[in-house]
């Protein structure tokens, strides 16, 4: 009998774990964001990065430089930032020895606090026509890679570098896509090579907007139409994103690299621009992108790729109002410089309190199915009253611990606690968020080994929220220090817990 009792809820055990992974994997997917900052009214990045964490589902960012503020703003929030080296540094980074310096001053004082997770030679280089640039490009690439090894990076962090459309000399239809004659042999086949030996994705930026027309808005926009047809494949296309996505598969193919991932580095829409300019307004720039994220991570993929998802990044955070060029370039943000959004594409959590209370529900559910089956063990003939007692245990609001004065020796712990009794420390249940974040920047700060389970990849990286993040560091730091109470005050935000916290091959 109690065998099968916990059986049945290892079960449920599992099955709550996927449903929540789903629920937060299955919105937040592969959505990112170009966080471009020609402006000088955005917010300070401390707060751009809180925003983003707390408020939205975006989980990636692009960055086009390496801004140290920034780079400090996003450490320990799991976001998976990508960086860009500007394109007026390539012909440097020709150099091992300047690459290795560059990572040294630009990456590795910010890893693995920060989550960075590709550096971007450059952006668009093909397009500049620059000759130095561009047979500078590879090269760059590769020694930056070489200098990623030797930091033992290069698992972490891939290089790869965004393409305009301009590297085709044909995308319609779809399936005669081809690289312009010169770039591709001498240029993108090593380009390509590189990046298939070091497992990097190729990075486009297309842009239906800059490619559409009267006759084409509703295709553009992801409206209903009647498609357009490929008489080569016979395959129909519903939508401009699919064919120019296609297009560069089938320049990718004819090289022999239809194997790569793809990711689409910038697309956008904007929401405002001159008079004669055909639908540059809030509600089409709210179709594109609200229809694009539903798109990309519907796992349909395109035509010629189906069943895939893309890692997606929409052009842009805010408006920038710096930014030269027509209107329409000043007005790509889904937000404007005081963080409200320009339109409504469901990127904003519905609250912040609805993710952290979808972890605490599945937390709760976990507490009482562990209970349960302690208790069938230990008391079979009086489940309820073990039940009860059980749930005694968790304070609920416990005594503050006293604080220790510098100098004076710890006092012992409670009569008859000892350091081997299994005791975990955790967040109060009305715990401040933005303490509960200072405690994580506290904890990851004193020592990486910490937070590394918190990572993106790592086993207690889900749920990714504040509260769920600062638990794991909170307790561990707690773990190694010897399980002292004043080590479990963290300025009164935290208690504790006889109730094991661990999940699945989250391990506290």
């Amino acid at each position: 009998m109690e065998k099968t009792l916990a059986t049945f809820c290892a079960s449920i055990v599992v099955t709550i774990l996927l449903l929540v992974t789903v629920l937060i994997q299955g919105t937040e997917g592969s959505i990112g964001v170009n966080y471009g900052t020609v402006a000088n009214n955005l917010p300070p990045p401390a707060q751009v990065a809180k925003f983003l964490l707390e408020s939205t589902i975006i989980n990636r960012v692009r960055l086009f430089d390496t801004n140290t503020d920034i780079l400090r703003a996003f450490a320990h929030t799991g976001i998976a930032v990508s960086v860009t080296v500007p394109n007026d540094q390539i012909p440097h980074l020709t150099k091992l020895n300047f690459a290795q310096d560059w990572l040294k001053t630009n990456v590795q004082p910010y890893v693995p606090a920060t989550n960075i997770v590709r550096i971007l030679v450059g952006n668009e280089v093909l397009s500049t026509a620059n000759k130095l640039f561009i047979a500078s490009l590879v090269p760059a690439m590769q020694n930056l890679h070489t200098a990623l090894v030797g930091a033992s990076l290069d698992r972490r962090i891939k290089v790869s570098t965004p393409h305009s459309l301009g590297i085709l000399s044909n995308s319609s239809p779809p399936s005669t896509g081809k690289f312009r004659q010169g770039y591709d042999i001498h240029v993108l086949k090593p380009l390509l090579s590189f990046l298939r030996a070091t497992n990097s994705p190729f990075m486009i930026n297309p842009y239906p907007f800059f490619g559409c027309s009267a006759e084409t808005l509703d295709y553009a926009l992801f409206r209903p139409n009647a498609g357009v047809l490929d008489d080569n494949t016979k395959l129909t296309y519903t939508n401009m994103l699919d064919g120019q996505l296609d297009a560069v598969f089938s320049a990718m193919k004819a090289l022999g690299f239809g194997d790569l991932e793809i990711v689409i580095a910038e697309t956008g829409w904007p929401s405002k621009g001159e008079n004669s300019q055909l639908g540059v307004d809030a509600e089409s720039a709210a179709q594109y992108n609200s229809n694009l994220m539903r798109h990309v991570t519907s796992g349909a993929g395109t035509p010629l790729m189906p069943n895939r998802t893309f890692e997606t990044y929409i052009f842009a955070l805010f408006n920038e109002d710096l930014k030269p060029g027509p209107t329409c370039e000043r007005n790509f943000g889904l937000f404007q410089a005081d963080m409200t959004p320009v339109y409504d594409i469901g990127i904003l959590r519905p609250t912040v309190a609805a993710a952290t209370k979808i972890h605490r529900v599945t937390y709760l559910l976990l507490v009482t199915i562990g209970l349960l089956v302690i208790n069938n063990h230990e008391n079979p003939t009086d489940k309820s009253s073990s039940f009860l007692q059980a749930r005694s245990s968790i304070p609920n609001n416990p005594t503050p611990v006293p604080k220790v004065a510098p100098g004076n020796p710890p006092s012992p712990g409670p009569a008859g606690s000892s350091n081997d009794e299994k005791i975990w420390c955790l967040p109060k249940s009305g715990a401040d968020t933005e303490a509960l974040q200072r405690n994580i920047d506290y904890v990851c700060g004193l020592q990486e080994e910490y937070c590394k389970p918190i990572q993106e990849g790592g086993e207690c990286f889900l749920p990714n929220t504040v509260r769920a993040h600062a638990a794991f560091a909170m307790n561990a730091y707690y773990q190694s220090t010897g399980k002292n109470d004043y080590d479990c005050d963290f300025l009164q935000t935290a208690a504790i817990s006889r109730v094991d916290p661990s999940y699945g091959n989250c391990k506290y």
